[in-house]
């Protein structure tokens, strides 16, 4: 029969369709076919979309095999995907005829998805269908709804306006149609207990998730990326071996944004999963040594994202080493703190300078007394970032100026020694600071003067008294108020 014709006769008959009528388990399997060849489709699912609206629940679903329905769903993802490509879309652009096309086959195949939803949560409430009949056609087909919802709903180059819209009303009338209030929970499950869809979805999408496929398909890196932190502790350790490959994989790419879209990933599995699952089969060390390779990355973002990445680690590492009883000269984290140092002693761009400014005082917060191994470089590091303004924020002096009070704290007995250089540098900038005639904002010069005078004190307090007498002839000969008023913060404190 016509699907017209059938199309026709579903309208007239209402509730009990004519005998004449193909069951739709036929019907479905025919549109399947005709999706997967190389007919044109468009036209085939508008069909779909009418027929959805058309027929009656008892038809559409009674009798039918939940794989059918699986089948046809696929197709269609298919055939709403973006482009295949033999390179990334940075070194071969998209035509815009390209991306308009692929923007509004996803339009049309979210339409008929909503319909099929739609259908489906009416079936539930029908007493010869209900639950037991929709249950296993649900579960079918939510991964791959799912996967198409996640390609198409936020702004990329095979998106519109009306596809982003349909993708985001289909992923919500899915996420209610499973009993979900939110992503997360339909994708990790109610309680610990319950499994949710998340290993449906990463079962889907692990087939493209190879190193010879993952470029093929521009969308799966963001559909995985973007998935994968909605699953939190503590469920995501029961999927630690399906996320850390592709993590992994991601971040080992040659281009900037694919390495920090898969160490974000990283971050978020680090965080979520228990350090004694992180630690087995040597997998922190796997991550560990990934992470240390992007330190020469000259990006400030996937930087800042490393030492992020990299300060929630090393915990797992050392903390690892520790039950193992292995016992070394140097930690993991003396190797990265190195690593920083000779970079920041060379570094000239402001945006790296910031970045390794703000992540030093936690660096040198965990390492505690174990931070006068790096005194001599660290030292170098203080003096050039104090030397020079980075802008009218001064994130780079500021981190610094935290760095050094941090390190004060925790070798107090190295720094007599160092005092006469510490102490110069610290006026200095004092005095660059008063006489700044920039862009710096009042609150930030207010907040380098005080961040400096906080670091006298404490020289003061380690040095027995020694930063009051020599400050004594600064005071007495400075006209300037406000430098006075912070060396008199010094004298003064007790």
């Amino acid at each position: 029969m016509e699907l017209s014709v059938l199309l026709q006769a579903l309208r007239l008959a209402g509730p009990q369709p004519p005998p004449a009528v193909p069951p739709a388990e036929q019907v479905l399997l025919q549109l399947g076919q005709l999706l997967s060849g190389d007919a044109p489709k468009a036209g085939a699912v508008r069909d779909l979309c009418a027929l959805m609206e058309a027929a009656d629940c008892r038809w559409l679903f009674g009798g039918l095999r939940p794989a059918t329905l699986g089948g046809l769903v696929l197709a269609l993802s298919r055939y709403a995907a973006p482009p295949e490509q033999e390179q990334e879309a940075a070194d071969l652009p998209w035509k815009d005829g390209v991306c308009a096309a692929a923007a509004e086959r996803a339009a049309d195949v979210g339409a008929a998805f909503l319909h099929l939803l739609v259908k489906l949560e009416a079936a539930k409430t029908r007493e010869s269908l209900g639950v037991s009949v929709v249950g296993p056609i649900l579960s079918r087909v939510m991964g791959p709804i799912y996967i198409f919802a996640a390609t198409h709903m936020v702004e990329r180059p095979w998106t519109n306006g009306r596809s982003r819209s349909v993708a985001r009303e289909l992923l919500e009338s899915l996420v209610q149609a499973a009993g979900c209030q939110s992503v997360a929970e339909f994708l990790r499950g109610k309680s610990e207990d319950d499994k949710g869809r998340f290993a449906a979805v990463m079962g889907l999408l692990k087939q493209e998730l190879t190193k010879d496929t993952w470029k093929r398909n521009p969308a799966t890196k963001h559909v995985f990326c973007w998935t994968l932190p909605h699953v939190t502790r503590p469920w995501l350790s029961h999927y630690l071996e399906q996320v850390l490959p592709p993590a992994l994989l991601i971040s080992d790419d040659y281009r900037e944004d694919n390495k920090l879209l898969g160490v974000r990933c990283l971050h978020h599995i680090i965080l979520n999963v228990p350090a004694a699952d992180l630690c087995q089969f040597n997998r922190a060390q796997v991550v560990y040594h990934a992470l240390y390779n992007h330190l020469y990355s000259r990006e400030a973002p996937l930087i800042q994202a490393v030492l992020l990445c990299l300060l929630d680690l090393l915990p797992v590492l050392e903390r690892a080493q520790r039950q193992q009883k292995q016992l070394r000269p140097t930690t993991h984290r003396d190797e990265v703190l190195q690593l920083v140092l000779t970079h920041m002693e060379a570094e000239h761009r402001l945006a790296l300078r910031r970045v390794y400014a703000r992540a030093l005082p936690a660096f040198v917060q965990s390492l505690g007394i174990l931070i006068a191994r790096h005194l001599k470089r660290l030292e170098r590091v203080i003096l050039g970032y104090l030397e020079v303004s980075d802008g009218p924020e001064e994130e780079a002096r500021l981190g610094v100026l935290e760095t050094l009070q941090c390190t004060i704290k925790h070798a107090w007995p190295r720094m007599p020694c160092r005092l006469p250089v510490l102490l110069k540098a610290l006026l200095k900038m004092l005095w660059d600071v008063h006489t700044d005639q920039g862009s710096t904002p009042e609150p930030v010069k207010a907040a380098l003067l005080q961040g400096a005078t906080e670091c006298l004190i404490l020289l003061d307090r380690c040095s027995e008294g020694q930063v009051k007498v020599l400050l004594e002839g600064v005071y007495s000969s400075c006209e300037e108020n406000r430098v006075r008023e912070c060396i008199r913060k010094v004298r003064e404190n007790t």
